[in-house]
């Protein structure tokens, strides 16, 4: 049976699901040495802004059970340099490219999105509202359902590409920033970015990064950032972009039956690079297997838990509890 793979998040087409995520693949190039770029539905590069960036000192990597804590202090080339070597040769892929950008205030995100509007292989544009406005003592954008608001719109009127705004965990509820982003003029919505989070040498008794704290990603994350992606894709009309965590096509599907239209691959690329190849035709295998022909199908599926139709006794011991039938 063929599956059709293809997804629309918004008015963008991707030919599949799998995408990479922002951070982890660097400028999409670096990934052609390990498979053809031509074979993911996108690529959402890494993090830009108006002037560049050094990024911060190291160390600032640190490997955790389950997971992966970064502090690498948005380090990027700029735009400038970015529309002058790298996008004319991501003009020659055949795949959709997501131009990630931010910056501390909201002229300096409004600047980015207008700087990349012109370039024809950028498809749309993610903005990452992590940042800190340094007008505002520092308060990240994501943090605020009100400079949410105001950022997107600012963006919104920067540029007619699609814009992503990918969401922050570090809220109490993540629905009010997912509407305020909405509200604002997104035309789509990553969830989520990383978890802010903490380790420490014991024998040296030194934290294990520079700047002491920095993001957490992979499998750790995954089961609150399945939470989150299905929370918001209940709270707003426009399509949800999953990520955290992914690293086999299981998780992949869970993300899309949880809600998301398409997901993003990032922490399992650096120990397993072709891990979006092998999500991919696990993911293709899944719906061959369950009768799904369209991919797009697997979307918001999820149903409530069942109690198998089965003979019990009339009470079972459960975690210490008895449930009846």
């Amino acid at each position: 049976m063929a599956v059709n793979l293809a997804v629309k998040v918004g008015t963008l087409l991707l030919k599949n699901p799998v995408m990479l995520a922002s951070g982890c693949c660097g400028y999409a190039l670096e990934m052609g040495e390990f498979f053809d770029l031509s074979l993911l539905g996108g690529y959402c590069l890494k993090g830009l802004c108006a002037g560049g960036s050094e990024g911060n000192p190291p160390p600032r990597l640190c490997e955790t059970p389950g997971g992966l804590i970064n502090s690498i202090g948005l380090q990027n080339i700029g735009i400038e340099e970015f529309l002058r070597e790298k996008a004319p040769k991501l003009r020659r892929v055949n795949s959709v490219m997501v131009a990630n950008f931010y910056g501390h205030s909201v002229e300096e995100y409004a600047a980015a999105a207008e700087k990349l509007q012109a370039e024809p292989c950028i498809a749309a544009l993610e903005m990452n509202i992590s940042c800190p406005n340094v007008k505002t003592g520092g308060i990240a954008f994501g943090t605020d359902p009100k400079l949410v608001h105001e950022v997107t719109a600012a963006c919104r009127k920067a540029t007619r590409k699609p814009l992503w705004v990918k969401l922050t965990p570090n809220v109490t509820d993540i629905t009010e920033t997912a509407r305020a982003a909405e509200a604002g003029g997104a035309d789509a919505l990553s969830c989520i970015n990383t978890y802010p989070a903490m380790a420490i040498d014991v024998e040296k008794r030194a934290f294990k990064i520079n700047t002491r704290s920095g993001g957490l990603s992979g499998p750790a994350i995954k089961p609150l950032a399945v939470r989150a992606v299905h929370l918001v894709s209940k709270a707003v009309k426009i399509p949800v972009v999953g990520i955290g965590g992914i690293s086999t096509w299981a998780d992949a599907v869970e993300f899309m039956l949880a809600g998301a239209a398409a997901v993003q691959v990032g922490t399992a690329l650096f120990s397993n690079p072709n891990a979006p190849l092998e999500i991919l035709k696990g993911m293709e295998e899944y719906c061959i297997r369950h009768g799904f022909k369209d991919v797009a199908d697997l979307v918001g599926a999820a149903r409530d838990f069942e109690r198998p139709d089965c003979n019990l006794p009339s009470a079972v011991i459960v975690t210490g509890e008895k449930v009846r039938k």
